[in-house]
């Protein structure tokens, strides 16, 4: 795991989205397999991914990605 301490909703948010990984790699510009590492914990996304993760998916980073104790 990149940063053990980082944890992921994308899965979840994308998924009620309706969306597949490959879905959601081409609405924000990526590959899927930027979407598979970061779900997987094994990618830590810049701040500008997370941001565009996040207005692709219309929430916030703060929904997406939280810091566990």
């Amino acid at each position: 795991m990149a940063d053990a301490r980082l944890g992921s909703r994308l899965k979840d948010v994308r998924t009620a989205a309706g969306l597949t990984q490959a879905e959601l790699a081409e609405r924000a510009g990526v590959s899927r397999k930027t979407v598979n590492t970061v779900e997987n914990g094994v990618f830590v996304p810049s701040t500008t991914l997370a941001l565009t993760l996040a207005r692709t998916l219309g929430t916030t980073v703060e929904e997406l990605f939280f810091l566990q104790d």
